[in-house]
Protein backbone atom coordinates (compact mmCIF):
# COMPACT_ATOMS: atom_id res chain seq x y z
CA UNK A 1 0.00 0.00 0.00
CA UNK A 2 1.03 3.53 -1.04
CA UNK A 3 1.64 5.99 1.84
CA UNK A 4 -0.32 9.65 1.24
CA UNK A 5 1.89 12.04 0.69
CA UNK A 6 1.29 15.32 1.65
CA UNK A 7 1.90 18.37 -0.21
CA UNK A 8 5.34 19.00 1.81
CA UNK A 9 6.79 15.72 1.07
CA UNK A 10 5.85 15.89 -2.59
CA UNK A 11 7.75 19.30 -2.63
CA UNK A 12 10.97 17.56 -0.99
CA UNK A 13 10.48 14.56 -3.25
CA UNK A 14 10.68 17.10 -6.89
CA UNK A 15 13.94 18.73 -4.79
CA UNK A 16 15.46 15.80 -4.12
CA UNK A 17 15.09 14.52 -7.49
CA UNK A 18 16.38 16.85 -9.40
CA UNK A 19 19.76 17.69 -6.96
CA UNK A 20 19.94 14.07 -8.14
CA UNK A 21 19.38 14.64 -11.68
CA UNK A 22 21.64 17.54 -12.04
CA UNK A 23 24.55 16.37 -10.55
CA UNK A 24 25.19 13.11 -12.81
CA UNK A 25 23.98 14.82 -16.15
CA UNK A 26 26.23 18.33 -15.26
CA UNK A 27 28.76 15.38 -14.47
CA UNK A 28 28.49 13.40 -17.45
CA UNK A 29 28.56 16.55 -19.51
CA UNK A 30 32.12 18.22 -18.23
CA UNK A 31 33.80 15.29 -18.51
CA UNK A 32 32.44 13.82 -21.94
CA UNK A 33 31.29 16.97 -23.56
CA UNK A 34 27.83 15.53 -24.23
CA UNK A 35 25.38 13.20 -21.76
CA UNK A 36 25.86 9.38 -22.97
CA UNK A 37 22.11 7.75 -23.72
CA UNK A 38 23.15 5.45 -21.28
CA UNK A 39 22.92 8.04 -18.20
CA UNK A 40 18.82 8.85 -19.64
CA UNK A 41 18.05 5.58 -19.03
CA UNK A 42 19.41 5.18 -15.36
CA UNK A 43 17.65 8.30 -14.26
CA UNK A 44 14.72 6.44 -15.51
CA UNK A 45 15.40 3.32 -13.18
CA UNK A 46 16.72 4.81 -10.63
CA UNK A 47 13.01 5.81 -8.69
CA UNK A 48 12.77 2.51 -8.32
CA UNK A 49 15.51 1.99 -5.77
CA UNK A 50 14.33 4.94 -3.60
CA UNK A 51 10.60 4.25 -3.93
CA UNK A 52 11.33 0.23 -3.13
CA UNK A 53 13.07 1.32 -0.10
CA UNK A 54 10.90 4.27 1.01
CA UNK A 55 7.23 2.43 0.65
CA UNK A 56 7.88 -1.47 1.13
CA UNK A 57 11.45 -2.06 2.95
CA UNK A 58 11.70 0.39 5.33
CA UNK A 59 7.79 0.17 6.15
CA UNK A 60 7.38 -3.26 6.66
CA UNK A 61 10.64 -4.89 7.19
CA UNK A 62 12.61 -2.39 8.79
CA UNK A 63 10.37 -0.87 11.02
CA UNK A 64 8.43 -4.12 11.97
CA UNK A 65 11.56 -4.48 13.45
CA UNK A 66 12.95 -7.53 11.01
CA UNK A 67 16.46 -6.04 10.38
CA UNK A 68 17.90 -9.06 9.31
CA UNK A 69 15.39 -9.85 7.23
CA UNK A 70 15.55 -6.28 5.12
CA UNK A 71 19.55 -6.50 4.83
CA UNK A 72 19.19 -9.52 3.49
CA UNK A 73 16.38 -8.55 1.18
CA UNK A 74 18.02 -4.76 0.28
CA UNK A 75 21.23 -7.01 -0.61
CA UNK A 76 19.65 -9.44 -3.15
CA UNK A 77 17.52 -6.25 -4.43
CA UNK A 78 20.87 -4.19 -5.36
CA UNK A 79 22.53 -7.01 -6.85
CA UNK A 80 19.52 -7.80 -9.27
CA UNK A 81 18.69 -4.21 -9.97
CA UNK A 82 22.25 -3.64 -10.70
CA UNK A 83 22.02 -6.97 -12.95
CA UNK A 84 19.02 -6.14 -14.80
CA UNK A 85 19.66 -2.01 -14.84
CA UNK A 86 22.90 -2.39 -16.27
CA UNK A 87 23.90 -5.39 -17.72
CA UNK A 88 20.31 -6.38 -19.75
CA UNK A 89 18.18 -2.70 -19.77
CA UNK A 90 20.89 -0.49 -20.36
CA UNK A 91 23.06 -2.61 -22.88
CA UNK A 92 20.00 -3.63 -24.94
CA UNK A 93 18.25 -0.45 -25.38
CA UNK A 94 21.60 1.43 -25.67
CA UNK A 95 22.80 -1.10 -28.58
CA UNK A 96 21.53 0.82 -31.25
CA UNK A 97 24.23 3.73 -30.49
CA UNK A 98 27.18 1.38 -30.27
CA UNK A 99 27.82 2.15 -34.16
CA UNK A 100 28.22 6.15 -33.14
CA UNK A 101 31.28 7.47 -32.09
CA UNK A 102 31.99 6.78 -28.25
CA UNK A 103 33.84 9.06 -25.58
CA UNK A 104 36.78 7.97 -24.13
CA UNK A 105 36.36 4.42 -22.13
CA UNK A 106 36.59 5.04 -18.44
CA UNK A 107 39.68 3.62 -16.69
CA UNK A 108 39.18 -0.12 -15.24
CA UNK A 109 40.54 -1.40 -12.20
CA UNK A 110 39.88 -5.25 -10.61
CA UNK A 111 36.15 -4.61 -10.99
CA UNK A 112 35.83 -1.34 -13.12
CA UNK A 113 35.47 1.73 -12.52
CA UNK A 114 32.51 1.37 -15.25
CA UNK A 115 30.47 -0.90 -12.85
CA UNK A 116 31.95 0.41 -9.34
CA UNK A 117 30.75 3.89 -9.68
CA UNK A 118 26.96 2.80 -10.99
CA UNK A 119 26.79 0.29 -7.88
CA UNK A 120 27.69 3.16 -5.17
CA UNK A 121 25.26 5.90 -7.05
CA UNK A 122 22.97 2.84 -6.80
CA UNK A 123 23.62 2.29 -3.53
CA UNK A 124 23.22 5.86 -2.17
CA UNK A 125 19.58 6.01 -3.85
CA UNK A 126 18.83 3.00 -2.13
CA UNK A 127 20.13 4.25 1.43
CA UNK A 128 18.34 8.10 0.64
CA UNK A 129 15.43 6.69 0.32
CA UNK A 130 15.45 4.46 3.46
CA UNK A 131 16.64 7.88 5.21
CA UNK A 132 13.82 9.75 3.77
CA UNK A 133 11.25 7.02 4.96
CA UNK A 134 12.92 6.67 8.73
CA UNK A 135 12.19 10.32 8.86
CA UNK A 136 8.69 10.79 7.75
CA UNK A 137 7.78 8.07 9.83
CA UNK A 138 9.99 9.54 12.80
CA UNK A 139 7.73 13.11 12.27
CA UNK A 140 4.23 11.09 11.43
CA UNK A 141 4.75 9.58 15.17
CA UNK A 142 5.47 12.51 16.54
CA UNK A 143 2.70 13.95 15.34
CA UNK A 144 0.44 11.21 15.90
CA UNK A 145 1.62 11.42 19.52
CA UNK A 146 1.28 14.82 20.17
CA UNK A 147 -2.21 14.51 18.50
CA UNK A 148 -3.04 11.93 21.07
CA UNK A 149 -1.81 13.42 24.14
CA UNK A 150 -3.70 16.34 23.05
CA UNK A 151 -6.72 14.40 23.11
CA UNK A 152 -6.34 11.97 26.45
CA UNK A 153 -5.83 15.55 27.90
CA UNK A 154 -8.91 16.71 27.12
CA UNK A 155 -11.11 13.86 27.49
CA UNK A 156 -9.75 14.08 31.56
CA UNK A 157 -10.38 17.58 31.59
CA UNK A 158 -13.96 17.09 30.65
CA UNK A 159 -14.07 14.45 33.16
CA UNK A 160 -12.71 16.63 36.03
CA UNK A 161 -15.30 19.30 34.49
CA UNK A 162 -18.39 16.84 34.29
CA UNK A 163 -17.25 16.07 38.16
CA UNK A 164 -17.12 19.75 39.56
CA UNK A 165 -20.42 20.88 37.74
CA UNK A 166 -22.71 18.39 39.20
CA UNK A 167 -21.18 19.03 42.46
CA UNK A 168 -21.49 22.65 42.30
CA UNK A 169 -25.74 22.45 40.78
CA UNK A 170 -25.82 19.99 43.76
CA UNK A 171 -24.70 22.70 46.72
CA UNK A 172 -26.57 25.54 44.60
CA UNK A 173 -29.91 23.54 44.51
CA UNK A 174 -29.66 22.58 48.41
CA UNK A 175 -29.37 26.22 49.05
CA UNK A 176 -32.80 27.17 46.97
CA UNK A 177 -34.22 24.39 48.72
CA UNK A 178 -33.22 26.05 52.01
CA UNK A 179 -34.54 29.30 51.20
CA UNK A 180 -37.80 27.38 49.80
CA UNK A 181 -38.31 25.78 52.74
CA UNK A 182 -37.95 28.92 55.23
CA UNK A 183 -40.33 30.70 52.75
CA UNK A 184 -38.30 32.87 52.01
CA UNK A 185 -39.20 36.26 49.82
CA UNK A 186 -35.49 35.53 48.16
CA UNK A 187 -36.71 32.03 46.62
CA UNK A 188 -37.65 33.72 43.20
CA UNK A 189 -34.56 35.76 42.99
CA UNK A 190 -32.49 32.69 43.83
CA UNK A 191 -34.13 30.83 40.97
CA UNK A 192 -33.44 33.68 38.45
CA UNK A 193 -29.64 33.94 39.56
CA UNK A 194 -28.87 30.07 39.44
CA UNK A 195 -31.08 30.10 35.84
CA UNK A 196 -27.64 32.78 35.10
CA UNK A 197 -25.15 30.41 36.91
CA UNK A 198 -26.38 27.54 34.72
CA UNK A 199 -26.83 29.21 31.05
CA UNK A 200 -23.01 30.69 31.66
CA UNK A 201 -21.88 27.10 32.63
CA UNK A 202 -24.05 25.43 29.97
CA UNK A 203 -23.25 27.94 26.72
CA UNK A 204 -20.40 30.40 27.71
CA UNK A 205 -17.83 27.70 30.05
CA UNK A 206 -17.71 25.45 27.08
CA UNK A 207 -14.85 27.58 25.29
CA UNK A 208 -11.55 26.99 25.74
CA UNK A 209 -10.98 30.38 27.43
CA UNK A 210 -13.56 33.09 28.56
CA UNK A 211 -13.34 36.78 28.94
CA UNK A 212 -12.08 37.16 32.63
CA UNK A 213 -14.95 39.74 33.26
CA UNK A 214 -17.93 37.14 32.17
CA UNK A 215 -16.21 34.41 34.90
CA UNK A 216 -15.88 37.26 37.35
CA UNK A 217 -19.64 37.83 37.01
CA UNK A 218 -20.11 34.59 37.78
CA UNK A 219 -18.52 34.51 41.06
CA UNK A 220 -20.20 37.18 41.54
CA UNK A 221 -23.52 35.72 40.56
CA UNK A 222 -22.48 32.50 42.87
CA UNK A 223 -21.80 35.09 45.72
CA UNK A 224 -25.04 36.44 45.37
CA UNK A 225 -26.97 33.52 45.79
CA UNK A 226 -25.63 32.26 48.77
CA UNK A 227 -26.22 35.92 50.25
CA UNK A 228 -29.67 35.01 49.60
CA UNK A 229 -29.65 31.93 51.42
CA UNK A 230 -27.68 32.78 54.89
CA UNK A 231 -28.84 34.59 57.89
CA UNK A 232 -26.03 36.74 58.23
CA UNK A 233 -23.33 37.88 55.67
CA UNK A 234 -21.98 40.76 56.99
CA UNK A 235 -18.53 39.40 57.22
CA UNK A 236 -19.09 38.35 53.58
CA UNK A 237 -16.43 40.44 51.61
CA UNK A 238 -15.78 40.77 48.14
CA UNK A 239 -13.09 43.08 47.04
CA UNK A 240 -12.17 43.37 43.00
CA UNK A 241 -9.16 45.00 41.91
CA UNK A 242 -7.74 45.76 38.50
CA UNK A 243 -8.45 45.90 35.07
CA UNK A 244 -10.34 43.17 33.93
CA UNK A 245 -10.45 43.49 30.32
CA UNK A 246 -8.97 41.76 27.57
CA UNK A 247 -7.57 38.83 29.64
CA UNK A 248 -8.88 35.33 29.58
CA UNK A 249 -8.85 32.75 31.78
CA UNK A 250 -10.02 29.01 31.70
CA UNK A 251 -13.37 28.41 32.76
CA UNK A 252 -14.70 27.22 36.29
CA UNK A 253 -11.56 27.12 37.70
CA UNK A 254 -11.60 29.72 40.86
CA UNK A 255 -15.31 28.79 41.80
CA UNK A 256 -14.43 25.79 43.75
CA UNK A 257 -12.55 27.63 46.20
CA UNK A 258 -15.13 30.25 46.48
CA UNK A 259 -17.94 27.54 47.35
CA UNK A 260 -15.47 25.49 49.42
CA UNK A 261 -15.27 28.69 51.65
CA UNK A 262 -18.84 29.26 51.93
CA UNK A 263 -19.43 25.37 52.71
CA UNK A 264 -17.52 25.89 55.80
CA UNK A 265 -17.16 29.26 56.82
CA UNK A 266 -20.43 29.20 58.77
CA UNK A 267 -19.80 28.93 62.62
CA UNK A 268 -22.29 27.03 65.20
CA UNK A 269 -24.27 30.77 65.39
CA UNK A 270 -24.61 30.70 61.95
CA UNK A 271 -22.62 33.50 60.86
CA UNK A 272 -20.17 33.43 57.71
CA UNK A 273 -16.72 34.92 57.50
CA UNK A 274 -15.62 35.03 54.53
CA UNK A 275 -12.92 37.03 52.89
CA UNK A 276 -12.64 37.18 49.39
CA UNK A 277 -9.74 39.23 46.83
CA UNK A 278 -9.44 39.54 43.11
CA UNK A 279 -6.87 41.49 42.52
CA UNK A 280 -5.61 41.84 38.72
CA UNK A 281 -1.95 43.28 37.60
CA UNK A 282 0.27 42.77 34.88
CA UNK A 283 -1.49 40.01 33.38
CA UNK A 284 -1.51 38.21 36.57
CA UNK A 285 -4.72 37.06 38.58
CA UNK A 286 -4.53 37.06 42.38
CA UNK A 287 -7.08 35.04 43.81
CA UNK A 288 -7.02 35.07 47.88
CA UNK A 289 -9.65 33.42 49.67
CA UNK A 290 -9.96 32.98 53.72
CA UNK A 291 -12.94 31.65 55.91
CA UNK A 292 -13.16 30.42 59.46
CA UNK A 293 -13.35 26.90 59.92
CA UNK A 294 -17.28 26.35 60.92
CA UNK A 295 -19.75 23.75 62.74
CA UNK A 296 -19.05 21.46 58.99
CA UNK A 297 -15.59 19.67 59.28
CA UNK A 298 -14.30 18.63 56.03
CA UNK A 299 -14.50 15.31 54.94
CA UNK A 300 -11.07 14.56 52.61
CA UNK A 301 -12.95 11.28 51.09
CA UNK A 302 -16.55 12.55 50.55
CA UNK A 303 -16.64 16.29 50.20
CA UNK A 304 -13.21 17.43 48.82
CA UNK A 305 -13.98 16.80 45.04
CA UNK A 306 -14.07 20.38 44.14
CA UNK A 307 -10.68 20.83 45.60
CA UNK A 308 -9.40 18.47 44.16
CA UNK A 309 -10.33 18.39 40.72
CA UNK A 310 -9.49 22.34 40.36
CA UNK A 311 -6.08 21.91 41.65
CA UNK A 312 -5.77 18.91 38.55
CA UNK A 313 -7.25 20.99 36.19
CA UNK A 314 -4.85 24.16 37.37
CA UNK A 315 -1.74 21.76 36.62
CA UNK A 316 -3.72 20.50 33.15
CA UNK A 317 -3.64 23.88 31.93
CA UNK A 318 -1.66 26.46 33.09
CA UNK A 319 1.57 23.81 33.83
CA UNK A 320 4.52 26.21 35.50
CA UNK A 321 1.74 29.35 34.88
CA UNK A 322 0.24 28.89 38.02
CA UNK A 323 1.32 29.05 41.90
CA UNK A 324 -1.04 28.01 44.52
CA UNK A 325 -0.92 27.78 48.12
CA UNK A 326 -3.16 26.16 50.74
CA UNK A 327 -2.76 27.06 54.67
CA UNK A 328 -4.78 25.21 56.99
CA UNK A 329 -5.00 25.64 60.84
CA UNK A 330 -7.50 25.09 63.49
CA UNK A 331 -9.61 27.73 62.90
CA UNK A 332 -9.06 29.24 59.42
CA UNK A 333 -8.50 27.83 56.12
CA UNK A 334 -6.78 29.90 52.93
CA UNK A 335 -5.88 29.82 49.55
CA UNK A 336 -3.27 32.11 47.66
CA UNK A 337 -3.49 31.04 44.01
CA UNK A 338 -1.78 33.21 40.87
CA UNK A 339 -2.08 32.44 37.16
CA UNK A 340 -0.18 34.50 34.28
CA UNK A 341 -3.03 35.68 32.49
CA UNK A 342 -3.08 35.58 28.26
CA UNK A 343 -4.33 38.27 26.70
CA UNK A 344 -7.25 38.34 24.08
Amino acid sequence: MLKNISLKEAIIHIVVWICISIFPLSSAYMDLGEIPTEMYIRLALRPILFYVNYLVFVPYLLLKRKLLFYIITSIVFLILYIYVSEELITNTIAEEFRKMPKPPKMPTGPFGIRHAIPVVFSLSIFLLGGIFSLVVDFYKRDRESKELENEQKEIKLQFLRNQLNPHFLFNSLNSIYALVRSKSDNAPEAVITLSELMRYMLYEAGDEQVALEKEINYIKNYIALQRLRLKNTEAVKLNIKGETRHLKVYPLLLISFIENAFKYGTDYKGNTQIDIKIIVENNKLHLNVENIIGIYKRDDKNSGVGLENIQNQLNHLYHNNHHLVIDETKTHFKIELTINLKSE
